[in-house]
């Protein structure tokens, strides 16, 4: 039950986001005086629709999308000088135009889009990757002001390592017949422990704990614990090993050899869960400015990574837990957040890795629809650019204005970018079933 809400929130989530980048565009189409004749939410199917003034607002069965229909979209062959183009690619540029042309009614032919100037053509078209941002941030700021990242560590026992671990690998490496059992384990210290006193030291914060273990000497030292609304006290006997010296913000000290710096030190084997610090409103700003960067480093590789889906999808490797992610993938990782079942992970955690996966989905939104390759809105903004840098050229030169550009001679790689994107959906939803990403 709990992963089938976490997969409805998602979706709730996504739709949202939908509807909010495709009234990003609308908004601004509309104050500009265009008509936009449909407003849909969706694709396929018309499960729902109602018609307000002039626009039909409706939700369509298959929901992975959007699009709102303005009118006069691409200029007719008149407008622009265009000759009839020949072939298979002629007849589709053509139909397009057509299309366009058909829809601007008797009288409203400074209504269509193509007539707006290269600054509200850019307005309109960035509208949508420019909502989706804003929701990223203000998602983030509920996240990050609101509730808080995991950053101070509590008295609630997170973990509990199984073995002593060698003393050059990490505390999670897997254990070998040969390994003791952690002091904490051999106590019989559990996930979900809130720790009250060691070696009677009152443990008030998880610092007291670490001080109390590097303090107390002896064998089978008595620890406090809080189990299930029960106090128990559990005999605890430390082991001295060599472990690695961590600096401030945990990593490894190395020699200048590159050797991994070790000392004795008591060790029990347990970890904390940590608690959700609130970050100042600063935070959200470099927080989102990250994100866009990563994600725009993903989209630049995108081939590459793609590559690695293949191989991993037909067993040559296995897949990155870094791997880009489809629509299952993504459902998955709701799944889990919703159902995960952890010390330390209640509602709040819940709620802030939910907003976070829904801050992460609008910030690809943005970086991938600003790709200047039809039919994403980048590549209506690469047009309306390339009209305005024409323009300013014949204006400097003092000649007439050249006529709209004619983005419809664009709709043969526009069709050739869907199948491409078609063919990337269908892989990552393959390879998210027979070779998953899971968040742990």
């Amino acid at each position: 039950m709990a992963y089938a809400v976490g997969l409805l929130v998602l979706l709730v989530g996504l739709l949202a986001s939908i509807a909010l980048h495709e009234v990003g565009h609308m908004v601004p189409a509309k104050r500009f005086g265009v008509r936009v004749s449909k407003y849909m939410v969706g694709f396929g199917p018309t499960l729902w629709s109602r018609t307000r003034g002039e626009t039909e607002y409706g939700v369509k069965a298959i929901p992975l999308g959007g699009y709102v229909r303005l009118v006069g979209m691409y200029p007719s062959a008149e407008v622009v000088g265009a000759e009839p183009r020949a072939g298979r690619f002629g007849e589709v540029v053509q139909a397009a135009r057509d299309a366009s042309s058909e829809e601007i009614l008797p009288g409203e032919e400074h209504r269509a889009f193509y007539r707006l100037s290269t600054p509200k053509k850019v307005v309109v078209m960035l509208g949508g990757p420019v909502m989706n941002l804003l929701i990223a941030f203000v998602l983030l700021g509920i996240v990050l002001v609101g509730f808080g990242i995991p950053g101070g560590a509590t008295t609630t026992v997170s973990f509990v390592g199984e073995c002593v671990p060698a003393t050059d690998a990490p505390a999670d490496a897997p254990c070998t017949a040969s390994d003791p059992p952690t002091p904490a384990a051999a106590a019989g210290l559990e996930p979900g422990d809130v720790l009250l006193s060691y070696g009677g030291v009152q443990i008030a914060q998880w610092a007291d704990f670490q001080d109390a273990i590097r303090d107390t000497a002896g064998t089978d030292i008595p620890l406090v614990v809080e189990r299930a609304g029960e106090q128990l006290t559990l005999a605890i006997t430390p082991v001295v090993t060599q472990r690695p010296v961590v600096d401030a913000d945990g990593e490894a000290v190395v020699d200048a050899d590159g050797q991994v710096r070790t000392e004795p030190g008591r060790y029990l084997g347990v970890g904390p869960t940590e608690a959700l610090e609130r970050q100042p409103l600063s935070a959200v700003v470099t927080t989102t400015a990250s994100g866009v960067w990563e994600t725009a480093k993903i989209v630049v590789t995108l081939p590459a990574q793609l590559v690695d889906v293949v191989q991993a999808t037909l067993g040559l490797e296995d897949r990155n837990q870094s791997s880009v992610v489809g629509v299952v993938g993504v459902g998955r990782f709701a799944g889990e957040i919703a159902s995960v079942d952890a010390p330390g992970f209640g509602t709040a955690e819940r709620v802030v890795s939910m907003l976070g996966l829904l801050a992460s989905l609008n910030i690809a939104l943005f970086v991938f629809n600003l790709i200047p390759l039809l039919p994403l809105d980048g590549g209506h903004v690469a047009g309306a650019l390339w009209e305005g840098a024409k323009r300013q050229v014949a204006r400097v030169r003092g000649l007439a204005l050249p006529a709209p550009a004619d983005v419809a001679r664009m709709m043969p790689l526009a069709y050739g970018v869907f199948l491409v994107l078609a063919f990337m959906g269908i892989l990552l939803i393959y390879a998210d079933i027979v070779r998953p990403v899971t968040i742990g």
